[in-house]
């Protein structure tokens, strides 16, 4: 009876290990590249390292389908209407009636140089140089303005061309206010490490809301296309925000042809693209919405010479375009000067 006891453990045993048998191992995906231009085909296959009858092998990115196949067919699909940025590919092989899972990161970049442009100040106006400047937006000809620092944060109306400050909520100590933008005559504020944004009525500032965030923990910038929004959060993505529910629906990363950018501050929408701050640099990025390809990158080296210098000047930051005249403003953190500028080729 004992023997019989024991003879049947291992066996049980035996019949577990192999119900949990990792038939991944069985496989191996090889890839022509991890690092592949958004114009160029993807291209791989799936090595059997067994013998297993395949009822068919799909290939998926982005939660789509790229390909697919009922034999061992070598891979090739298009990807030139995916996003850019660092992503992981899916390969589900089906076998008799289990699946196998094979997963690998890839980079899709972009197929072209972005375009370098520099500027040419046209004119240039008072600004508070108390200002932490972290979001700058005009409705009309008003700019609002947010402003950070810990006791010191603040949602700002202003006369640009005076540099009047029309009217200033500040914000609880517990706040470190980031960027901001306007949609149907309310301000939405991100605060940085606070997990969550304010939402303003236009005319009076005063508060009528809050958002909390999902996946990104920081709020850096903000702004609107009208439909949605796009908020940065220091890492390499920038999330695509529902208007009504002000929840995080996907993210775009901001590409280039060689790598994938981070850090990017504040934002402002112009003309279709996203321009973004990169926090720490005097430049500013254009990024195509559709699927974050860096299309030009603004060298405002020198600009910050022509401001006051002082103990706490800080970097660039803080982009607003005027819609009725096309023209763009940018200024820094605590800058005494608001600058209307010309962005041309280099």
């Amino acid at each position: 009876m004992r023997l019989f006891k024991y003879l049947t453990a291992i066996i049980l045993t035996f019949m577990v290990l192999s119900c949990d048998e990792d038939l991944s191992k069985d496989f191996k995906l090889n890839l022509k590249a991890i690092d592949i231009k958004i114009s160029e085909p993807l291209q791989g296959s799936v090595n059997f390292l067994k013998d297993h009858e395949v009822a068919s092998i799909v290939y998926k990115l982005q939660d789509k389908i790229i390909f697919e196949t009922k034999s061992n067919e070598a891979l090739n699909a298009d990807i030139s209407n995916l996003k850019l940025g660092h992503h992981e590919l899916s390969v589900e092989i089906s076998i008799e009636d289990e699946q196998v899972v094979l997963k690998k990161e890839i980079k899709i970049l972009n197929d072209k140089k972005p375009k370098i442009y520099t500027y040419e100040i046209v004119n240039t106006y008072p600004h508070d140089i108390l200002a932490y400047t972290q979001g700058l937006e005009f409705h009309g000809d008003t700019l609002y303005e947010s402003t950070g620092q810990r006791g010191r944060s603040s949602l700002r109306k202003v006369d640009y061309k005076t540099g009047e400050v029309l009217k200033k909520v500040e914000l609880d100590e517990f706040y470190f206010g980031e960027g901001l933008t306007i949609l149907d005559d309310k301000i939405y504020q991100l605060t940085w490490q606070s997990q969550e944004g304010l939402v303003y009525d236009l005319e009076t500032l005063e508060r009528v809301g809050k958002f909390g965030y999902g996946e990104s923990k920081e709020g850096w910038g903000l702004c609107t296309d009208g439909e949605k929004f796009y908020k940065s959060d220091g890492t390499d993505k920038i999330w695509l925000l529902d208007q009504n529910t002000l929840e995080e629906t996907g993210y775009l990363q901001a590409t280039t042809n060689t790598s994938v950018l981070n850090q990017l501050n504040e934002l402002e929408w112009i003309e279709g693209k996203i321009y973004a701050n990169t926090y720490q640099k005097d430049g500013v990025v254009i990024i195509n919405p559709k699927n974050g390809a860096v299309t030009g990158v603004v060298d405002f080296r020198g600009l910050r010479d022509q401001v006051k210098q002082h103990s706490r000047l800080d970097v660039l930051n803080g982009i607003a375009y005027h819609k009725a005249s096309g023209k763009i403003f940018v200024t820094g953190k605590n800058w005494n000067k608001l600058f209307e500028v010309n962005i041309i080729p280099k």
